[in-house]
């Protein structure tokens, strides 16, 4: 072989290390989430191919509810978590290391209710007589669906009840269940009302033209944290630069879903609809007044604490966990930054 001859042998092997190297280099994630609009900065992710181009392989897992969620966070399963952010908060409190990166939603819960409590919204003046006057009527107080305790829209629903509507509890029952079984319930006429998320939000009143929206994100808690990414403090650790490149893809995502939102629609339909929820429910969703997507961590800190400091009087907890390690900005900002 001549000297000319192994010098472009050896170019090319070269060139196409790095090909090797790229193949061989991607990144696993763990993720857990819940299958709500609210999350679609992750399916715009995943689903648009990006997360490939960037040397990441998501492995998503699909819960009913936040709580559940980091239960598998907390037994060291998941790497990371894409729901509300409440659990995040109690989970760190008994020392699990896991850590808000980014936000993904604000306002995303609205209150819908049905049949007679509809009625009921659309005569009062307010809440606490709408729920007054339904309780008067139908001799038994309005059932009211939502996630289990110490979930985001558990502690909503009754903040909006208890602070904003003053609402007596006499005239009104929680009811805690599941994503898909308080849309089952209300579609069954179990319970009155729910606090919902999109898309179950449209999906829910083209079935049911007697529900209405009762109250709206600004009107539970204006400018309510929602959605957020998580990382365990071990895999920022392990792989600081899957967790940045993690963290500028969601804001990637959140400017498309802001600026051209029907570009996620094929995307978040893969996701969330399985060939069973029609692109046009998703594309009203994301048009919705409760679709509304963020991703600096730090424009939720103020209202986060505030809502966690409202759960120790709701009992959920002992105590508000401390503020110190829940938030980590530094990826959000490096992730801008590059």
């Amino acid at each position: 072989m001549t000297a000319s001859i192994a010098r472009r042998a050896l170019l090319g092997s070269a060139l196409a290390l790095p090909a090797i190297r790229s193949a061989r280099a991607a990144t696993p994630i763990r993720i857990g989430f819940i299958p709500v609009i609210g999350c679609a900065p992750l399916f715009v992710v995943n689903g648009s191919g990006w997360a490939k181009e960037a040397d990441l392989q998501l492995q998503l897992t699909q819960f009913e509810s936040g709580p559940n969620a980091i239960q598998a966070v907390a037994s060291g399963t998941l790497d990371a978590y894409v729901a509300g952010f409440a659990p995040v908060a109690v989970v760190r409190s008994r020392g699990v290391d896991l850590r808000i990166v980014a936000a993904t939603a604000v306002e995303e819960f609205a209150v819908v209710a049905r049949g007679g409590l509809a009625q009921a919204f659309a005569k009062a003046p307010n809440a606490k007589q709408a729920l007054a006057a339904f309780t008067a009527s139908e001799g038994r107080r309005p059932k009211l669906a939502t996630q289990p305790a110490g979930s985001v829209p558990n502690t909503l629903l009754q903040y909006w009840l208890r602070e904003q509507a003053k609402a007596d509890p006499a005239t009104y029952e929680i009811v805690a269940m599941g994503i898909d079984a308080t849309q089952q319930a209300l579609l069954a006429r179990a319970v009155d009302g729910a606090i919902v998320r999109e898309p179950a939000l449209t999906i829910l009143r083209d079935r049911d033209t007697t529900m209405a929206i009762a109250a709206t994100g600004n009107d539970l808690f204006p400018n309510q944290p929602g959605g957020v990414l998580a990382l365990t403090g071990a895999f920022i650790q392990r792989e600081p630069r899957a967790a940045t490149e993690l963290v500028r893809l969601f804001a990637r995502a959140t400017r498309l879903l802001n600026e051209t939102p029907d570009a996620a629609v094929p995307a978040i339909a893969a996701a969330l609809g399985k060939g069973i929820v029609p692109d046009d429910v998703i594309r009203r969703a994301l048009h919705s007044p409760a679709s509304k997507f963020a991703v600096d961590p730090r424009t939720i800190m103020g209202p986060m604490r505030a809502l966690l400091e409202y759960q120790v009087t709701l009992g959920a907890t002992t105590e508000a966990p401390p503020p110190e390690g829940l938030f980590d900005d530094s990826l959000y900002l490096r992730a801008i930054k590059g």
